[in-house]
């Protein structure tokens, strides 16, 4: 049987996301999930729900609602449109950050499960040995967490990889712009090419089925590390 020839753009677009989406993640869900894991406010509640949002909400939903926030009128897009000549909707950084705010929970999570589990005990310890807190983070917290910040990545990554409807609100189907490759395999099902959708789609299956089954091997094996 032969092999179906690939367009590439969709694979290489899809993976540049996750990668670039991860990346923003960890920047902005390490401050959250360890605001979280040490606040005592009584408001905490509602940030969590905040975060989980997307976990219960429909991805049009969510989809629609950034489509308004970055399109021309938008007020996030239309600020945009005036510094950049273009607003944020049908573009690639659109669909970075409908990316990240879909993606959120499954990166803040892991991070705050164990940044909650090593407890205020190691860091008080490096703070009367004469650690600043952002010694002690990055040199006792953050080794401790190491499982944390692995699953973290992983997850982000891969959900990343099988976001549809909301990259499809946000993004659209443009080629080589916002064309993923969840979005290539819709395409191919409507047309009813059906060897070019099974053989995405079992590529997708097998790379994320690869990539969990490391991380749940790394977590069984990874030790605790303390500095």
């Amino acid at each position: 049987m032969d092999i179906p020839s690939l367009d590439y753009q969709p694979i290489i677009l899809t993976l540049q996301l996750a990668a670039v989406t991860v990346l923003v993640l960890l920047v902005i869900g390490i401050p959250i999930s360890w605001w979280l894991a040490h606040t005592r406010t009584r408001f905490r509640p509602i940030f969590e729900a905040i975060v989980a949002l997307p976990l219960v909400l429909p991805p049009t939903v969510l989809g629609f609602y950034l489509l308004i926030i970055l399109g021309p009128h938008g007020w996030i897009g239309k600020p945009a449109e005036e510094i950049f000549g273009s607003p944020l909707s049908f573009t690639f950084t659109g669909l970075v950050i409908a990316s990240t705010f879909y993606s959120l929970p499954f990166v803040v999570q892991p991070l705050y499960n164990a940044f909650e589990a090593i407890g205020k005990d190691p860091l008080e310890a490096a703070w009367t040995l004469g650690a600043s807190k952002w010694d002690a983070f990055w040199t006792v917290a953050s080794p401790m967490a190491l499982r944390g910040y692995i699953t973290a990545i992983v997850l982000g990554f891969a959900h990343t990889l099988g976001e549809f409807g909301v990259v499809l609100m946000v993004g659209g189907s443009i080629p080589g712009k916002t064309k993923v490759l969840s979005i290539e395999i819709y395409d191919r099902v409507e047309t009813l090419d059906y060897s070019h959708a099974h053989l995405l789609s079992a590529g997708l299956l097998s790379f994320t089925f690869l990539i969990l089954l490391i991380v749940y091997y790394i977590n069984r094996k990874l030790p605790v590390r303390v500095s």
